[in-house]
């Protein structure tokens, strides 16, 4: 994680930090090992950094918070879920562009 801008979500931290979040929280669920992971952090961190005053951003790593990776049912990584007052409104599934989380996110500002 390169940027100051992305938060790490865990098991003990989620509910405050995203379900309370008083903005757009994209959660990023990824893994170490994972190759998709890795190409798309560059997309992540960019929409972290220019979207740091309106909405939040950060990743939970799969083999660290198993009880959050199983309660939103991830089967695959990477995962993009966006919630907003402490609920999903969106996801995307699999490696996507720093365009297409824009977009998404660009709808719950």
């Amino acid at each position: 994680m390169s940027t100051e801008n992305i938060k790490v979500f865990t098991d003990v931290n989620f509910e405050e930090e995203v379900l309370k979040s008083d903005r757009p929280v994209l959660v990023d669920f990824w893994a170490e090992w994972c190759a998709p992971c890795r190409m798309m952090a560059p997309a992540v961190d960019a929409v972290a950094q220019e979207y740091a005053e309106r909405a939040k951003v950060g990743k939970v790593n799969v083999d660290e918070n198993q009880s959050v990776t199983s309660r939103y049912n991830i089967r695959g990584i990477p995962t993009l879920l966006l919630f907003n007052r402490g609920q999903v409104q969106e996801q995307i599934k699999g490696a996507t562009s720093k365009d297409a989380i824009v977009k998404m996110l660009e709808k719950h500002l």
